[in-house]
């Protein structure tokens, strides 16, 4: 992307922002004596501030993902770089964003606190976006599309086709939520990134790495855009509590992966168990670490379960899900205990 088509699609505010220059964002070398941001001397290492720019993080990303840290951002969970991409390119009350339905809600949501109109386009049957419906939605106003592949709550991965044709053919921003890629049969678009300079992909470490108490969300972009992200963030959103558990758990790569595979093989074991009740009409394929299973009596299930203390997800409101409940895969031990549970409420209703 140039500057110049950049500039297109920047709110006015935000090109004109002269952002806030912290003291550790003027100072880049070692220090051995920190007298220039008020702190207190004592209670070391969390009584300093933590670094603005997260430049040791971002090159540990940057070797594992390999991507240029000039074309990584972090935030405080892939939920700040959402908010701030829609308040970097959306005017409030003129421009909207069109997305797909049903998904996650909360883009839904970041578009309503930002006072942007948010457009729903409902996925094909077979929960693909409808990509001529999608760009159909699109007007001069629209800056944003989001995608979410895998997609929450659906568990699919879209088509390649489809996304490719959606970042070829809208002229603003397309955020690609790859949340769940780690999981996915699809290697995502992070190895094209710098083939659509429009496209800004969400990752996080909240699913395969584990660490969604540390609230970590990565967004990979052009550069330019990730300037404009970094320029309109407060200065330190990642405090140095997650900065450190994020960079001691990223030296440890084999974890994940063994995580991932245990998952993997969880969600196979599960989905095959799951279709053996009478009450389950359908579980559909799944590229996440989550299963989306149609039953008869979606409230009356998750209620007994919520009796024995297990907890799922009930999507049986949202279109195109009705009926359906969503289970993330858990440890071997607790979808024995979820399949205990649901094999002695089958025993009660019959």
């Amino acid at each position: 992307m140039t500057m110049a088509n950049l500039d297109k699609l920047l709110r006015e505010n935000i090109k004109k922002l002269i952002p806030y220059s912290s003291a550790r964002n003027e100072y880049k070398g070692e220090a051995s004596v920190f007298l220039d941001a008020n702190e207190n001397p004592y209670n070391e290492p969390v009584n300093r501030y933590p670094d603005p720019l997260q430049t040791q993080l971002k090159q540990e990303i940057a070797r594992i993902k390999k991507v240029a840290p000039s074309s990584i951002f972090l935030g405080n969970g892939s939920d700040e770089a959402i908010d701030l991409v829609i308040r970097a390119f959306c005017e409030p009350g003129l421009d909207n964003i069109v997305s797909i339905d049903p998904t996650y809600g909360m883009y839904a949501v970041c578009a309503q606190v930002n006072n942007v109109e948010f457009r729903k386009v409902l996925l094909t049957s077979s929960y693909e976006p409808d990509v001529e419906s999608l760009l159909a939605a699109t007007d001069a106003h629209s800056k944003i599309i989001f995608l979410c592949s895998p997609n929450n709550p659906t568990s699919n991965s879209f088509s390649r086709e489809c996304i490719v044709t959606v970042l070829n053919k809208f002229e603003g921003i397309v955020v690609l939520d790859e949340a769940y890629i780690d999981f996915s049969r699809d290697n995502g678009f992070l190895p094209s990134l710098a083939d659509y300079p429009n496209l800004v992909i969400l990752q996080t470490l909240s699913k395969a790495w584990g660490m969604a108490g540390i609230r970590l969300g990565m967004a990979f972009a052009d550069a330019e855009i990730i300037a404009v992200l970094t320029k309109i963030k407060y200065p330190y959103n990642i405090n140095i509590l997650t900065l450190e558990t994020a960079l001691e758990s990223l030296k440890n790569s084999a974890g994940p992966q063994q995580w991932i595979e245990a998952i993997l093989q969880q969600r196979s074991f599960l989905e095959e168990e799951l279709k053996s009740f009478s009450f389950v009409s359908r579980v559909f394929p799944s590229d996440a670490n989550f299963l989306l299973v149609k039953v008869g009596n979606p409230r009356d299930l998750y209620q007994y379960l919520a009796e024995q203390k297990i907890i799922v997800r009930d999507r049986s409101s949202m279109r195109l899900c009705e009926g359906c409940l969503r289970v993330t895969v858990g440890t071997a031990e607790e979808n024995a205990k979820l399949l205990e549970s649901m094999k002695a409420y089958q025993l009660s209703r019959t």
